[in-house]
């Protein structure tokens, strides 16, 4: 490899580039599509604890056995049936999926009418809150008090729970996926279908987003549940085309939903 081709001279130069952005550029899918899950129990547990000022949701379920709701189902039955009628050529060639119940009953119920291989990948699965799992905001300055105050102090990308992981755990599990993705898939159509957290991850990753801008991003535009977020392929690599899109929802029957995805990620905690 001559210093020409030295893939660091890109971070070097970009800074937050990283190096995630600077191979993506040579190989790889020529389409990446994000999908949120639909709609599951958690979010509506997550929206009732809000709504009651509570510190706690009600929820007994572990984080990876989270159902969907019936709305949720509907999105996913609803995001199955736009799959099925888009062009032979826009269609998915592999799908990988975090391996957490909502989102592969999602992954399964949207492609039941494709032929396409769906592969389960630990690295998709939702961030971990570890100690502070299943808390609201409230809950966390409660009984967390110095976690709360933790967190103010190092902010919310690099703020790391006990036992949990920061959004930059997260990437880091992002750019291992992309990494592999670059070896054996060039050309092809990849969906992932995984949680709101991990789909900024990807964003920061393949961007090369500083904090301020993903954080700025997040606090603006929430991810509603069964969205779409889509990188087509340029020649200088994977760009947004569509972020966090759930038009494919308008015919119906079911509810449009962006409830935040994780319990306990309150914006002031």
């Amino acid at each position: 490899m001559s210093a020409r081709d030295d893939p660091t001279d890109d971070v070097r130069r970009g800074g937050a580039v990283g190096l995630t952005s600077a191979l993506q550029a040579r190989r790889g899918p020529d389409e990446l599509v994000l999908v949120r899950h639909g709609e599951s129990a958690g979010n509506i547990a997550d929206t009732e604890a809000r709504d009651a000022d509570a510190e706690r949701l009600e929820l007994s379920a572990r984080d990876a056995d989270v159902e969907l709701s019936a709305n949720g189902e509907e999105q996913a039955r609803t995001l199955g049936r736009w799959a099925a009628g888009l062009a032979e050529g826009e269609r998915p060639d592999l799908v990988v999926c975090s391996p957490y119940r909502r989102a592969a009953d999602t992954a399964r119920a949207a492609l039941a009418d494709l032929d396409v291989e769906l592969l389960m990948d630990e690295r998709l699965r939702e961030r971990d809150l570890g100690l502070l799992d299943g808390l609201t905001g409230k809950g966390i300055r409660a009984r967390y008090p110095e976690e709360a105050e933790r967190r103010s102090h190092v902010g919310k990308f690099y703020y790391q729970p006990p036992s949990g992981e920061s959004w930059a755990d997260v990437v880091l599990r992002a750019r291992s996926l992309l990494a592999d993705l670059r070896e054996g898939y060039d050309g092809k159509r990849v969906w992932l279908f995984t949680h709101q957290a991990v789909i900024m991850s990807f964003r920061y990753a393949l961007e090369g987003l500083e904090e301020t801008e993903l954080l700025e991003i997040d606090r603006t535009t929430p991810i509603p549940n069964a969205s779409v977020t889509r990188y087509c392929r340029r020649p200088d690599g994977l760009v947004l085309e569509t972020f966090a899109s759930d038009e494919h929802l308008d015919p119906g029957p079911a509810e449009k939903t962006d409830e935040e995805d994780q319990a306990g990620e309150a914006p002031d905690a």
